[in-house]
């Protein structure tokens, strides 16, 4: 069963209004984020063929759970590489309702140090 837009949670619904203006496509691809209380995840999707393209999460390093400023700049770099590798260097930013701040912010600087465009 569907969930009705009154069922979802607020970050679920911005997600939701978000994802209806944002698409990636094969040219510019999206840079999704998730942030859990443990960890952080990006990836770099492409919507016209539904495939992940690149991915990195601070679950991947091995360390300690955390998911603070220092591992969201870290997973941004990390991520950045893998998108380079797979030939990716514009992308659509989608922040999945989250604000673009803390966590987010420091992933989204840290991509485009590393050479990704959006």
């Amino acid at each position: 069963m569907r969930a009705r837009r009154k069922d979802l949670r607020p970050r679920e619904r911005r997600a939701r209004v978000i994802r209806k203006r944002i698409r990636g496509t094969s040219e510019r691809p999206r840079l999704c984020v998730f942030c859990s209380l443990r960890y952080i995840y990006a990836q770099v999707i492409d919507d016209s063929t539904g495939r992940t393209l690149a991915s990195a999460s601070s679950m991947r390093r091995g360390g300690p759970a955390r998911c603070n400023i220092a591992a969201a700049r870290e997973v941004g770099a990390a991520l950045a590489v893998a998108a380079k590798a797979a030939g990716v260097t514009k992308v659509v930013f989608d922040r999945s309702g989250y604000k673009y701040h803390g966590r987010v912010k420091a992933l989204a600087e840290a991509a485009r140090e590393g050479g990704l465009e959006f």
